[in-house]
């Protein structure tokens, strides 16, 4: 269940360290032959040196029959790849991007400013306390007491603003800000001076920056006598600003915008074809050279106490090589097998990528066809991604409720969502739906909705009410 949970991106790491703790278990790429070699003396100690008190007693007869065994289960080819898992082999080539993070570029930013030693530490302090969504949240106070506790500097507030205001020069524009409307005002002191709607924005922002939020437009344009015109440009240069100005550099929101697929999904003519991501497949196998020392204890006539004590310590490493094997082959079977379902379950949508043929499914169903126990399906479903050519997906975005149609129809509440995305999409923004008229449209098509359950769909989508959609 573990290893279930570990990310693809996470579990060649898992996978290293489970090699540097078994000298047993090998990859594909490599042995460890210096962990063989160490071990491999306990077995070529002279025979004048052999320890004969007490060795054929304390220890008592050790069966090592399996694992010297010329059958079919022979340990030599206990290895994780096999001819059951024939689309495992195929590689993906996954591209990774090679960038400076965030915080890197900011610090690189700092040689610019001349500072001395001490400048220099205060100016780290601050860009540490920078989010990765660029803003500066630390009271002034608090950054003064981290320096005093932590560098063992003595500053005061005055100084920092001074270093924070000239950071805030930096790129992207409006790093380190306080909060929203400063982050804004940076951007747009950035832009002083290119038109005239950058000016008048400036003036919003600075005077009315809680009327524009709430998009109390006309108060604007009486308070600062605007026109028509005049406050549609100011608009248009205020939402080309980027309210998050750290999320765009490096690699600090890396795995919201880019992930690692644990599955593909191809459509082959009308064929669903599934595969697993070959990082989850790696090479595993036992150590060929353990066994044959196993062979070489088996056929040996003196048998001491120190070799009966390595032939143990081989015995355990080699149990716990395959039990890691089996953990990784049962971990491909769980995310083949719950994949699979849902594939199949899903299959319009993997056909089309159209999110109104999505069957309502819960955890329950996938568990029942599958026969997992529906915490294992939560487990992939919550941590997994599938790749389609439509994109790629969390597999929890696969699964939803419910809702009864006025025909008797279920129908997935993730339909009713889509269509009420695309009736707010290709509504007037002059003249945007409220929640009674979107109810009243859903309605008309079919859907028995109430209008607090509108809401509550229109929330989850991340899509604000009518008055804050309307624009002029």
């Amino acid at each position: 269940m573990k290893l279930l949970q570990v990310p693809t991106a996470h579990l060649e790491e898992r996978i290293k360290e489970e090699l540097e703790e078994n000298p047993a278990l090998e990859s594909g790429e490599d042995g460890h032959e210096d962990n063989f070699e160490e071990t491999k003396d306990e077995f070529e100690t002279p025979e004048d040196e052999f320890d004969n008190e007490g060795s054929e007693d304390e220890y008592g007869n050790i069966d090592i029959s399996e694992y010297v065994s010329e059958g079919d289960d022979d340990i030599g080819d206990y290895r994780l790849r096999d001819e059951n898992y024939p689309e495992l082999e195929e590689t993906k080539t996954i591209p990774h991007r090679v960038e400076t993070s965030f915080h890197e570029t900011l610090i690189d930013q700092l040689t610019m400013l001349d500072l001395d030693e001490r400048q220099q530490k205060i100016a780290e302090q601050i860009v540490g306390s920078i989010d990765d969504d660029g803003y500066l949240r630390r009271d002034l106070s608090a950054i003064t007491d981290d320096l005093a506790f932590r560098q063992n500097i003595d500053s005061s507030e005055q100084e920092i603003e001074h270093i924070i205001k000239r950071i805030q020069q930096f790129d992207p524009p409006g790093v380190a800000a306080r909060d929203l409307r400063e982050c804004l005002l940076l951007q747009l002191e950035r832009k002083s001076g290119e038109s005239k709607p950058v000016e008048i924005a400036e003036k919003v922002i600075e005077k009315y920056f809680e009327e524009f939020t709430k998009k109390h437009y006309e108060k604007i344009q009486r308070g600062l006598n605007l026109t028509d015109e005049q406050i549609k440009g100011v608009i248009n240069q205020i939402i080309r600003l980027n309210p998050k100005p750290g999320g765009q550099v490096g690699d600090t929101n890396k795995m919201e915008n880019y992930v690692i697929p644990d599955f593909f999904v191809i459509n082959n003519n009308g064929k669903l074809e599934l595969s697993l991501n070959s990082k989850n497949a790696p090479d595993l196998r036992i150590s060929e050279g353990y066994r044959d020392m196993l062979k070489d204890y088996d056929r040996g006539t003196k048998k001491d106490k120190r070799q009966k004590e390595a032939v143990l310590f081989i015995k355990q490493k080699i149990d716990a090589a395959k039990w890691f094997i089996d953990a990784i082959k049962q971990r491909q079977h769980t995310l083949l097998s719950t994949m699979q379902t849902i594939m199949d379950y899903q299959r319009e949508f993997f056909l089309t990528g159209d999110e109104t043929e999505m069957r309502p499914m819960i955890l329950k169903d996938i568990a029942e066809r599958t026969g997992l126990d529906i915490s294992t399906v939560s487990r992939v479903a919550n941590s997994k991604f599938v790749q389609t050519e439509f994109g790629t997906y969390r597999l929890k975005f696969f699964f939803s409720e419910s809702l009864v149609t006025d025909s008797g129809e279920e129908v997935s509440t993730r339909e009713v969502k889509k269509i009420l995305s695309n009736l707010i999409e290709a509504e007037s923004k002059k003249h945007p739906l409220s929640d009674e008229k979107l109810t009243d449209l859903l309605q008309g098509k079919g859907y028995n909705i109430a209008r607090r359950t509108v809401a509550k769909y229109r929330e989850q989508l991340n899509i604000p009410v009518a008055r804050l959609r309307k624009e002029l």
